[in-house]
């Protein structure tokens, strides 16, 4: 952990010589990629490195228990290395639900991309391609207890390479090869996605077929179609998603049926619902019991700030994969540092 704080008071240090070094001289260096790339200003690498926590109090009626306590605390890095070359990092430092797990395996992602006018390429750690809008949100921003027990305890994030193809603006493509989330750390077993997104007036489409492999020549088989309608402010998602190790189980086995609809109120307010019917059948997903059950919730955010949305007030009720009414009020809060840097150096520059 010294070591860490090491290595980012480092990083901090090398971004406010930077910005100091742009604010002195009115004409910036200028960086030439290695690809032949058009010339950039130096100012558009410089990392934004931010820290993001959730925190407040949560009270489980069906328990009769309830806390103050931190959903985590992670740091994010994401910057350029040149016009297509980007790179992304978002590590969880500390949670409450600390489980011994260090090193890479409290790393989210780590990776990096290149991406052209009509394709890209990733590689490192990154999300499993599920096609899912309440799976594709991040940590933070949901509520476990209003999700699905796919969403809790399916382990999404893995090792592999993918490729992004875009044959129109609002279309791609995408194809991933990476370590099983079913392998539980033996060699030699993979997963396989296949993903489409597209974007029209009022519809969004996130669908994925995948093949997770747990064993020499077996695999659990998945169809994930996520939908998402947008009326004016009014969103609804609507999806489904299935799973199943013998094909012919593939829609009565294992899967997850859910409508979560929200409203945004302008820049300063939201709220959503979530309600779905799941049936966990499958013994390779380890839920920890079988059957069908519904799970729901609602929540309702606020942000205090005037046009700054990093600072987010919620209060959340739900009923989810483990049985429980929960309740959870408390603050998000996204603090950029590198905007920060640049904030006291323009001051201090001003006087």
């Amino acid at each position: 952990m010294k070591r860490f704080f090491v290595f980012l008071g480092v990083v901090l240090a090398t971004i406010g010589s930077a910005v100091r070094a742009q604010e002195a001289d009115s004409i910036a260096p200028l960086q030439m990629s290695s690809w032949g790339d058009a010339k950039k200003e130096v100012s558009d690498y410089i990392p934004d490195i931010s820290l993001h926590t959730r925190m407040g109090y949560e009270h489980d009626f069906s328990e009769r228990v309830g806390r103050f306590d931190g959903n985590g605390l992670y740091l994010g890095i994401d910057g350029k290395i040149s016009p297509h070359f980007t790179y992304s990092f978002y590590h969880c430092i500390a949670s409450s639900d600390d489980d011994g797990i260090f090193g890479f395996g409290k790393t989210q992602w780590l990776n990096v991309a290149y991406e052209h006018d009509w394709f890209s390429i990733k590689a490192g750690k990154d999300n499993v391609f599920v096609g899912s809008f309440e799976y594709d949100g991040y940590d933070i921003d949901n509520y476990y207890f209003m999700n699905s027990s796919f969403w809790n305890t399916f382990d999404c994030w893995q090792w592999g390479v993918s490729a992004a193809f875009y044959p129109d603006d609002d279309q791609e493509l995408a194809i991933q090869v990476c370590n099983s989330p079913l392998s539980f750390g033996e060699p030699n077993l993979f997963a396989y996605a296949l993903s489409w997104r597209g974007e029209w007036d009022c519809y969004e489409s996130y669908w994925t077929a995948n093949m997770w492999q747990y064993d020499k020549g077996s695999y659990m088989k998945s169809l994930n179609l996520g939908n998402r309608f947008e009326f004016d402010d009014f969103t609804i998602d609507l999806e489904y998603m299935t799973r199943a190790a013998d094909i012919k189980d593939i829609f009565t086995k294992d899967f997850t049926l859910m409508l979560a609809p929200a409203y945004e109120f302008s820049d300063w307010g939201r709220i959503a619902g979530r309600f779905g019917w799941e049936r966990c059948g499958e013994e390779l997903m380890d839920y920890g019991y079988d059957g069908s059950y519904l799970f729901y919730g609602l929540a309702a955010e606020f942000f205090p700030i005037e046009d700054y949305e990093d600072l987010r007030l919620h209060a959340s009720w739900g009923h989810g994969y483990n049985r429980s009414h929960i309740v959870n009020i408390g603050v998000t809060w996204k603090f950029s540092l590198t905007q920060t840097i640049k904030n006291i150096i323009s001051k201090r520059t001003n006087r």
